[in-house]
């Protein structure tokens, strides 16, 4: 078993139904969505882009998966989830827009938002101690020797090279997309989420998402709101 600290907003939020649709999955419910025709995308080309991130589910990246260490268990980790969200205020990103992390697409913050990466580096470091090391086979899975130093450091010391002034806040839509049909997926995805994008998105949620077993989809065990901000 794996669990990991994510972003997403709850189940019946407009762009969580929007990513489930897209991504053909629901990880509240655990259960695949069925094939929906896409104008401009063969259902084989929409397979293929959505086959990565379908499996882990709409989310963001806070804490990257991990084991458990030998001291700590689910319950403990998520009454620990609920007492952080309990009192961390909620805040906005001010823009959320459509982005490319190399060959993949995601939905980012149009720039860089301190509330932001304070928030991840607080999930980060207040959830180390539940973890276990990584073993030998996951830090070299990572390629830590192709790394830059600041990332490799951040592997073997948080389990994840994005961390801290490495992080980006981003909700994965596809996997690599071939070079040929980036500029067909950018105009695909931008019809498809319109809707929320150059807008604000709320973080006002805290998830434990769980791996039963490696491989497996990922799923939504907990899902805890952050602090209602104070409307004095």
């Amino acid at each position: 078993m794996r669990l990991a600290l994510y972003f997403t907003p709850p189940a019946d939020n407009g762009l969580t139904c929007a990513a489930g649709r897209w991504l053909l999955r629901d990880p509240f419910a655990d259960k695949t969505l069925p094939p929906a025709e896409i104008d401009g995308l063969s259902a084989a080309e929409h397979a293929a882009a959505i086959a990565d991130p379908q499996r882990y589910g709409f989310h963001a990246t806070l804490k990257a998966p991990f084991e458990l260490a030998a001291s700590a268990s689910p319950d403990a980790l998520i009454a620990e989830a609920e007492r952080f969200a309990a009192g961390y205020p909620r805040f906005e990103i001010p823009r959320l827009v459509l982005g490319q992390l190399g060959p993949f697409f995601a939905l980012v913050p149009d720039a860089p938002h301190p509330p932001l990466q304070n928030f991840a580096a607080e999930v980060v470091t207040r959830f180390e101690p539940f973890r276990a090391p990584l073993s030998e086979s996951d830090i070299s899975r990572r390629k830590p020797e192709q790394l830059p130093p600041a990332q490799r450091e951040h592997l073997l010391r948080w389990g994840y090279p994005y961390v801290f002034e490495e992080f980006r806040f981003h909700m994965t839509l596809t996997g690599p997309i071939e070079e040929s049909r980036r500029a067909v997926m950018h105009r695909l995805l931008e019809a498809r989420f319109m809707d929320f994008l150059n807008r604000p998105l709320a973080i006002s949620h805290l998830a434990v998402f769980v791996e039963e077993e490696r491989g497996a989809p990922f799923t939504v065990r907990a899902l805890f709101p952050l602090k209602e901000n104070d409307p004095r």
